[in-house]
């Protein structure tokens, strides 16, 4: 479990300095249906039922809630939902 937090939080500062990445439920709902996220990621508690079903993209939930996301993140704001649009030089689409 904790290799799975390392590999995680490396990929994503990765994708969030060098990619686009969109943050929130709202914001992330938006990038799913305009066809523009590569991937989703959720909070454990992700309050959204919507993302949590079929959206036709991939889907990973970090075993974190959505303080820990946040923090991992390096925002001041907790962070339920984030769409990777552009995953720049990070390797975060294989988890």
């Amino acid at each position: 479990m904790r290799d799975e937090n390392v590999d995680i939080s490396i990929a994503l500062k990765s994708a969030i300095t060098t990619g686009k990445v969109e943050f929130g439920v709202e914001q992330t709902k938006k990038a799913v249906k305009a066809g523009r996220a590569q991937m989703v990621i959720l909070a454990r508690n992700c309050p959204s039922e919507e993302l949590k079903g079929d959206i036709g993209v991939k889907v990973h939930v970090y075993s974190g809630n959505n303080m820990e996301l946040g923090a991992l993140c390096g925002k001041p704001f907790s962070v339920s939902a984030l769409a990777i649009i552009d995953k720049g030089s990070s390797n975060i689409l294989t988890l």
